[in-house]
């Protein structure tokens, strides 16, 4: 403390006028006035430094506490709930040290997230390429009939377009994620939006004989994007397809009020499993009944583009007995007083 050269500077001035009143009273007044003003200068110059030593003591706590902050340590409160500066520090740093503490729990939540996607990312490539590898393989034997190399050159194109697919995917969603895409808020017609989003599953569906109903008003619309929500609901109707038997229906419904733009997409497939439902919009996650090319990321993708709309989408199912995909499209701040 009394390295401190303010300190050492205070004192000063203060023994200084302690001694000239003392010689002013001494010289002028009286000798015992002068004992009395020099006992008190006394006195007010040692609580002066208890005080100044007090306060020291409660900022090196302070520096402290701060060094313990910077090692990761947040479990102690400093606060003492009284009144005065020091106090109020306390209080302000204590704030700083929760937002911390709730920044590093989040940091370790996306690390965590993070090593996750990458191992199933990993996992999701290193199949095709492993396949594509071992075809490679074969179709440099010169022994190989020419219907297998057929075969295996349309294998490994399949596994390049799907290799193609997740990469476009992952990227797509990492962009949402980060906020770097702009979604168009412009009126967009729904049964247009529906005809661009059935345009790619038409022919998986003749070939299943499956038939398409839409049902609706021509007139429904919504604020958003037509070509990212087109996108949406094209993941969700593949998925409708894919788990549909043959000569199945999948039924569009679509209406609007003065809350939201609704649509319901539902198919009488196989269902979803009870335990597989919380999880079903979660990137990577593949239920009981995907198909084996399945890789968990477009009904993830549609959550997403939703979302950053405005949207909700819920999902009901029971097995056996189909699926119903429900999506609403908020207009303006209705969500968030639902």
């Amino acid at each position: 403390m009394l390295r401190n050269r303010e300190l050492l500077i205070n004192l000063l001035i203060l023994s200084a006028i302690a001694l000239m009143s003392t010689l002013f009273f001494y010289l002028f007044i009286s000798r015992a006035a002068a004992i009395y003003v020099f006992a008190v200068s006394l006195l007010f110059i040692s609580v002066q430094v208890v005080f100044t030593y007090w306060r020291y003591r409660e900022i090196a706590r302070l520096s402290s506490y701060l060094r313990r902050i910077t090692n990761g340590d947040y479990q102690f409160d400093i606060r003492d709930n009284h009144e005065g500066e020091l106090s109020i520090l306390k209080s302000e740093i204590y704030k700083v040290t929760l937002m911390l503490s709730q920044q590093g729990s989040s940091l370790k939540k996306d690390k965590s997230t993070l090593t996750d996607a990458i191992s199933d990312i990993s996992h999701q490539l290193k199949t095709p390429l492993t396949s594509m590898m071992v075809m490679a393989d074969l179709l440099s034997s010169k022994n190989l009939d020419e219907e297998k190399r057929n075969e295996f050159t349309r294998n490994i194109r399949i596994q390049l377009e799907r290799i193609d697919w997740l990469v476009s995917s992952l990227l797509k969603l990492s962009k949402i994620d980060a906020g770097s895409i702009s979604f168009k808020q412009e009126k967009v017609s729904v049964v247009q939006m529906l005809e661009k989003a059935a345009e790619a599953v038409l022919i998986p569906m003749d070939i299943k004989q499956q038939t398409l109903k839409l049902s609706g008003k021509k007139d429904v619309s919504f604020q958003g994007d037509l070509n990212w929500t087109a996108e949406a609901l094209l993941n969700i109707l593949k998925n409708g397809v894919e788990h549909t038997a043959e000569g199945g229906e999948i039924a569009i419904s679509f209406m609007e009020n003065a809350l939201f733009t609704e649509i319901s997409i539902y198919d009488n497939g196989k269902g979803i499993p009870k335990k597989d439902l919380p999880y079903i919009f979660k990137r990577f996650y593949r239920g009981a009944n995907a198909g084996e090319d399945s890789v968990g990321i477009g009904l993830a993708m549609s959550y997403s583009i939703i979302s950053a709309q405005n949207g909700d989408i819920e999902v009901s199912s029971k097995e056996g007995k189909g699926t119903t995909f429900t999506i609403k499209f908020y207009k303006q701040s209705t969500k968030s007083v639902k």
